[in-house]
């Protein structure tokens, strides 16, 4: 066992860890990143091929600054690490005209002014063929919307920290760490790492690694399926993102962007996971069975058969709203968790907080709604 100090370590080299080692390594600090996989993996949150990016934020209009300074970060990423990130297809965003989804859609347009076009349900399909929506559904369309190429982002951060000088060990699982006056000390298997502030990014983990903070996380199991496309449902064809707010669903996708063909999932629902460790990532008929009537109902053309598939999990908070704080009981410490399904697109936002958080103990980025603090989070 050894012992080796650094300004910071980095638990979790994720999608938010990835982005925490960039920025903390780009402010000048010895930073250690600690993942238990290797990079870009398939065990978590972060992968998939691909992530959507969006400004009409329906969840909570505070995001939407967020989200700007997002795709300012991404570009600059792109340039930085000279990788394709980011491709804008727009989102067309489906449901009932008082819905969660629509009327926030439109409450956050209005609020931020963002370009959000209505279209009549009857004219979705000629827009874009092999799309259908039900008549009295309102339909809004985000010109600006995207997809991020989440694995790519990833090597991104992580490639650029390392290169900055940033020292990165994968197949590190972390199996404690303690904060005292001085710093922190994180044990793994192979070692023990001292650095004077902890960042831990935990994803699906971070109930286990902040256990004394019993906070109040649900993983669940999310199956994402990828099916055989017709010409109309491809990118290059001018196919875009969707959402569909269905009853208590919600059914999203994207255009075919290779041999994979048409990518889908539904955001709602899910099985509770006890254990990351013991995730079941074989596909089940249970979960194509609920996408069945979506795809015959809405995707004409599409063979519900898939062709490929993946399981992701999504780290649930009460309200679904992000937890990004210092640690109550531990200054030396600061962690993001909780991101619930749509957190990946902040990515580059949330590692720039993170070092804020490490080297001025605050940030200003409008981080009030995302404490741990929060009446979200209170029990009752």
């Amino acid at each position: 066992m050894r012992t080796k100090s650094y300004d910071a370590i980095v638990v979790g080299v994720g999608g938010m860890g990835s982005a925490a080692l960039y920025h903390l390594t780009e402010r000048g600090l010895k930073v250690l990143g600690l993942e238990q996989f290797d990079i870009a993996h398939d065990r978590g949150s972060s992968h998939g091929q691909t992530r959507i990016i969006r400004k009409s934020y329906f969840e909570h209009s505070d995001y939407v600054p967020l989200v700007d300074r997002a795709y300012d970060m991404w570009a600059q990423l792109e340039r930085a690490s000279g990788r394709e990130l980011v491709c804008r297809t727009g989102l067309l965003l489906v449901g009932p005209p008082e819905g969660l989804v629509i009327s926030g859609v439109r409450r956050a347009a209005v609020e931020h002014n963002l370009e959000i076009e209505n279209i009549e349900a009857a004219s979705v399909s000629e827009r874009f063929p092999g799309l259908v929506v039900d008549d009295g559904s309102a339909a809004l369309f985000e010109p600006d919307a995207g997809y991020l190429r989440v694995e790519e982002c990833v090597r991104a951060h992580t490639q650029l920290a390392v290169a900055g000088g940033a020292e990165l060990l994968t197949q590190q699982a972390v199996r404690g760490w303690k904060a005292d006056g001085d710093g922190v000390c994180v044990t793994t298997d192979s070692g023990k790492y001292a650095a004077a502030k902890l960042v831990i990014c935990g994803g699906a983990w971070s109930g286990q690694i902040l256990s004394e903070l019993a906070l109040p996380l649900k993983v669940r199991r999310k199956p994402i399926m990828w099916f055989a496309a017709r010409d109309c449902h491809r990118q290059e064809n001018g196919f875009p993102m969707f959402g569909f707010e269905l009853g208590d669903e919600f059914f999203y996708g994207f255009p075919a962007i290779d041999e994979r063909g048409l990518k889908m999932a539904n955001h709602a629902g899910g099985e509770v996971v006890e254990d990351p460790n013991q995730l079941d990532r074989e596909l089940r008929e249970a979960d194509l069975a609920e996408m069945v009537p979506f795809i015959t109902r809405h995707l004409p053309g599409v063979k519900p058969i898939p062709q490929h598939h993946s399981v992701c999990m999504y780290t649930m908070t009460p309200d679904e709203h992000f937890i990004i704080d210092r640690h109550p009981q531990s200054e030396q410490v600061s962690f993001a968790a909780g991101f619930s399904g749509h957190g990946f697109k902040f990515a580059p936002v949330v590692g720039s907080m993170l070092a804020d958080l490490v080297i001025e103990g605050a940030t200003r980025e409008p981080l009030g709604f995302l404490r741990v603090d929060r009446a979200g989070l209170l029990p009752g």
